[in-house]
């Protein structure tokens, strides 16, 4: 009897803080807590080196950010697999940067671990990909669990980090909202919705929306569906940032709520 009324308690309990972040949500369109500051874990000295010199993002968080990024990006490369193709030997350098790209668009979430990416496929250049016969910098395919990448475009994308073009970010966002609209943890449901509200704003706002195209601030390519339109505005909004907000203000606004970005001047 004990232990019945011991389980009913926690299952209250449960569900009552439950309902309360769903409240806190609804109003803040926010987490109530992202972060567990408890069982850290570190990267080997040498990848430890890799994300402080080489992933610019990492420099511009607070100190007690970068302890939480350096965890999820350590428990990011011991949970995905990381596949060589055409000879392709995998690196720290490889996993550090990847794993760091696909943590930094996670960071304001409280689930991070991109459940529809399992395999991680590295390619020395472009590929040809089955998928649609044609030859790829990068892809995501979710029905394999997938993400696809040529090193060489991926490194480009860093290289020249304020032009708006950057392959890893650009296919991560694609399996970071395809995962949204699969789970339903809150930061999913906070992705989902904040994309939703950002459709549904440019479709009554036809102002807006003839301002945004006849800008050309977007390439092309952000137009071809909501999808592309997505990961070109989040390439965007990481990389240049405060011209974001100055062109495009409401849209930038949207996409920080959506990626709940609260961290290094964003």
């Amino acid at each position: 009897m004990g232990i019945f009324i011991f389980l009913i308690a926690a299952m209250l309990v449960f569900y009552g803080l439950k309902t309360i972040e769903l409240a806190y949500v609804l109003k803040h369109k926010r987490p109530y807590f992202v972060y567990y500051p408890i069982f850290l874990k570190k990267l080997n000295p040498k990848q430890k080196a890799i994300l402080q010199e080489q992933f610019h993002f990492f420099k511009k968080l607070s100190p007690k950010h970068q302890v939480y990024f350096e965890h999820r990006v350590s428990v990011f490369i011991n949970s995905k697999m990381f596949i060589g193709r055409e000879n392709l030997v995998v690196t720290d350098e490889m996993k550090v940067l990847i794993a760091a790209t696909g943590v930094m668009l996670t960071f304001g979430f409280r689930n991070y671990s991109i459940g529809l990416i399992e395999r991680i496929f590295i390619y020395p250049d472009i590929f040809y990909s089955p998928q649609n016969a044609s030859y790829h910098k990068g892809e995501f395919n979710p029905r394999l669990k997938s993400l696809v990448l040529s090193w060489k475009h991926f490194i480009k994308g860093f290289k020249y980090h304020d032009d708006n073009v950057n392959l890893g970010i650009h296919e991560f966002a694609h399996a970071i909202h395809l995962n949204s609209l699969k789970k339903r943890d809150v930061s999913a449901t906070i992705f989902s919705d904040g994309f939703q509200g950002l459709m549904d704003m440019l479709t009554k706002d036809e102002t807006l929306r003839k301002t945004l195209i006849a800008s050309d601030y977007f390439r092309a390519y952000a137009y071809t569906n909501p999808y592309e339109f997505v990961a070109v505005i989040i390439e965007t909004f990481i990389e240049t940032p405060q011209d974001f907000k100055l062109q495009f203000p409401e849209i930038y606004n949207r996409t920080r709520q959506m990626l709940n970005f609260r961290f290094a001047g964003y």
